[in-house]
């Protein structure tokens, strides 16, 4: 087995560069990403309850798009719906089986949803 090399200062790293300068070119990206338009978008409804205790949780799953726009569109469902959720991992989690309520309004603001599952 090879030995490991200790490393005990920051010249056993190999080098280091320190620039009080501005930030290269290619680290200034300015380009925004834009998300696609709702009705160019495909939805899932997904009814899921393992891993949940028993209780029943609708996933929306597909949703192309910044964090911050998924993120609204999550705060816009859970009021209209009256119930809490969240996002994670690009997916929108709504407590309940409230998975019609949900695809009618995504439907209403012009996303086509397809229900999965259950």
């Amino acid at each position: 087995m090879a030995k490991k090399k200790s490393l005990n200062s920051l010249a056993d790293l190999g080098g280091m560069v320190y620039s009080t300068g501005s930030a290269p070119s290619w680290a200034e990206d300015d380009t925004t990403y834009e998300g696609l338009a709702p009705e160019d978008q495909a939805l899932e409804a997904h009814l899921e309850k393992k891993g949940r205790g028993g209780k029943v949780a609708v996933l929306i799953k597909g949703f192309v798009g910044s964090e911050d726009e998924l993120k609204a569109l999550a705060k816009e469902v859970k009021n209209h719906c009256a119930t809490g959720g969240s996002v994670k991992d690009g997916e929108i989690i709504i407590q309940g089986n409230l998975r019609d309520k949900i695809t009618s309004f995504l439907k209403e603001k012009g996303y086509p949803v397809k229900r999965v599952g259950g």
